[in-house]
């Protein structure tokens, strides 16, 4: 028989699931408002902002991690002057944890969330203009209701790959105990003590059912969006 949790690896777990949820909220208004400047709107450079958008998808997290390093660290311009001015520190931080998995997860979030706002009928907002209502009535009750099988899909997308966030979150705020060990790097840190094999197995089986169900869990909800059609996410 498996042994249960240790209390480390619960303080581990309950640590994963708080940085994931403040980069799913954090990372949720920005993905979806970009969502809708791509899906609706036609403008120079707009395939610009669709390269940069993605570009965390295709660049090694270790590289994404040392950007933000360089932008949100104390001596870095953003970073710096949050310090300066509100005395907010990022590195070595698990808000720091958090921000370096929204990164990486507004990609897929903006993805699902598009795809979703794009299988809207534009006839439904344009028959809503001409009964008089203005662009945010229009937003407020035709697109967003109808977009919200697709933002569901990527908070859950967000989530997902929000609690598998190993390289950049490294590279960003380090492996700390109790401040920014998460799932993957308690599983990394393990690795390397001899004679932990099983409790590395038991937290790769959590990740793994955690993962699997939310993928299972988005696949569904952006099939249901896009009314049974098939996408690649």
């Amino acid at each position: 028989m498996i042994a249960p949790l240790t209390n480390a690896e619960w303080e581990i777990i309950a640590l994963s699931l708080k940085v994931t949820s403040a980069a799913v909220l954090m990372a949720l208004p920005i993905a979806y408002g970009l969502a809708l400047v791509l899906a609706r709107r036609r403008f120079p450079g707009r395939f610009l902002l669709d390269a940069l958008v993605h570009l965390p998808l295709v660049l090694p997290p270790v590289v994404t991690g040392y950007v933000l390093l360089i932008l949100f660290g104390r001596n870095g311009p953003i970073g710096g002057f949050l310090e300066r001015a509100f005395g907010i520190s990022l590195t070595f931080q698990w808000t720091g944890a958090a921000l370096a998995a929204a990164v990486m997860a507004l990609p897929l979030m903006v993805r699902a969330m598009r795809l979703s706002i794009e299988a809207v009928d534009q006839r439904l907002v344009e028959a809503a203009h001409t009964l008089g209502a203005s662009k945010w009535r229009a937003f407020a009750t035709i697109i967003l209701p109808l977009s919200l099988p697709g933002i569901l899909a990527g908070v859950i997308l967000g989530f997902a790959r929000s609690i598998g966030e190993f390289g950049a979150t490294i590279t960003f705020v380090s492996n700390i105990p109790g401040e920014t060990r998460t799932l993957p790097l308690a599983i990394y840190t393990s690795l390397q003590v001899p004679g932990t094999d099983v409790a590395v197995a038991r937290l790769v089986v959590l990740a793994v059912i955690i993962s699997l169900a939310a993928l299972i869990l988005s696949e569904w909800l952006v099939r249901r969006a896009s009314g049974g059609r098939t996408h690649v996410l």
